[in-house]
């Protein structure tokens, strides 16, 4: 059930049984819909597995945010703003919208949606020691304690226990269209005003126009300017299921070394491909700040034991 436009109440009743869930005592994890279970590496030490709780408490379209339980799937939630016109940035993978914010991987239509991380308004988590906490505002101009919802997203679940969320939405797109082209892809994403997404597969290129009917067809006259357009109904699925991550600036050399299919999402810096990406260490600096943290948030490592945000 949906509350729309309606003050909801400050601490559901399902956030407070969801921590009461979750404890304070043995080691825990979360578990979604398990599509990016592997994500961080295995859990160890046989945690209890529980489930957060699922539901869209409030949405206020004229607001454009919705206040969503962690359990949620994403497939629900865009269901529910459907009818208002209205999207999140999150991906819809099979998931949840705890599970999503927890791995923290942005929209394949990232340049159009946004990054993840700035769509999230507010978090409520349940600590390691049980505890209720909310960071952020529950509205786009209330800033305060924005840096806890940048912290718990993509950190596997690993400094606290995602129950309910607001997320930031925004309008659907009045037209949507693909083409496809063999034109250079960072020539018509450097040239284009707001292409929503531009792919790569190392000799073609797929592009996404979104907006207004006007704005669509003069953005599609600019990129025919670079190279010939065809209509397509959308882009190639994506070749695997490996996601790599690396500065925009790498992808044209580090799509030319792979060996096997893959889709670059340009101006991104995300890579699909059927090899996996090799691990990069992190540097002793960043792994010490992981591991202050680590020790603020939780420091018997009861959350998520084993799984760490800098493996993927």
């Amino acid at each position: 059930m949906i509350a729309s436009g309606v003050a909801g109440r400050r601490i559901t009743d399902e956030v407070a049984q969801f921590a009461t869930l979750v404890g304070s005592d043995d080691p825990v994890a979360v578990e979604g819909n398990r599509t990016r279970w592997d994500a961080g590496g295995p859990a160890t030490g046989s945690p209890r597995i529980v489930k957060a709780p699922a539901g869209v408490v409030q949405y206020q379209p004229d607001e454009m945010t919705v206040k969503v339980l962690a359990g949620t799937t994403v497939a629900e939630l865009d269901r529910a703003l459907a009818g208002e016109g209205q999207r999140t940035a999150l991906p819809q993978r099979g998931g949840t919208v705890g599970g999503a914010l927890a791995v923290g991987e942005n929209h394949p239509h990232t340049l159009a949606v946004g990054a993840l991380r700035t769509a999230v308004l507010k978090v409520t988590y349940v600590s390691a020691d049980g505890k209720i906490v909310s960071g952020g505002g529950a509205t786009v101009k209330n800033v305060s304690g924005f840096d806890i919802p940048r912290l718990i997203v993509g950190s596997l679940g690993t400094l606290g226990c995602i129950a309910e969320v607001i997320l930031r939405t925004n309008p659907i797109p009045a037209v949507s269209r693909w083409f496809h082209t063999l034109a250079d892809p960072f020539a018509i994403y450097n040239e284009l005003l707001a292409p929503a997404a531009v792919f790569w597969d190392g000799s073609a290129t797929w592009l996404l126009l979104e907006g207004h009917e006007v704005d669509v067809d003069h953005q599609a006259s600019v990129a025919a300017g670079i190279g010939e357009l065809t209509p397509v109904d959308g882009p190639p699925d994506e070749p695997g299921l490996h996601r790599w991550s690396l500065p925009p600036g790498e992808l044209q050399a580090t799509m030319t070394k792979l060996e096997g299919p893959a889709l670059a999402s340009i101006g991104v810096g995300t890579i699909w491909a059927t090899e996996p990406q090799p691990e990069r260490p992190l540097s002793p600096a960043v792994e010490a700040i992981h591991d202050r943290m680590k020790t603020f948030f939780d420091p018997d490592r009861r959350l998520n034991p084993g799984r760490h945000p800098g493996r993927r």
